[in-house]
């Protein structure tokens, strides 16, 4: 079943006049990975989400519907804090412990403070 990810990447590979082997190779993974991927049989990697926007140069609009993608596709989203100092972890920790808890007012102000401000 293709998934919001799988349409995402498909349509990307397609407009950029990519076949499957190409945009593997530039992820550096099987086309037979990509593809399952792409179909929902597997899931994408997280250290793609930072990647493909610098691979293929995302507008600010593609940034938001692939953003919008992963959030469909997703049920767990797992955060690298390597190298992040100890003020940004707690940032991390405190928002995934109070992330039940946030109402549709708080949603709708962090989303505008990640999107520096910008309306979507």
């Amino acid at each position: 079943m293709l998934t919001s990810i799988g349409r995402f990447l498909r349509k990307l590979r397609i407009d950029e006049g990519e076949i499957l082997k190409d945009m593997a190779e530039k992820l550096e993974v099987t086309v037979s990975f990509l593809s399952a991927v792409e179909n929902g049989k597997k899931r994408m990697p997280s250290s793609w989400n930072s990647r493909i926007c610098e691979l293929y140069n995302l507008t600010e609009e593609q940034k938001i519907t692939f953003t919008t993608a992963i959030a469909e596709t997703e049920d767990a989203i797992e955060m690298n804090l390597i190298g992040q100092n100890l003020q940004n972890r707690e940032l991390a920790v405190s928002f995934a412990r109070k992330f039940s808890d946030i109402d549709d007012d708080q949603v709708e102000a962090i989303k505008k403070i990640l999107l520096g401000g910008k309306n979507k």
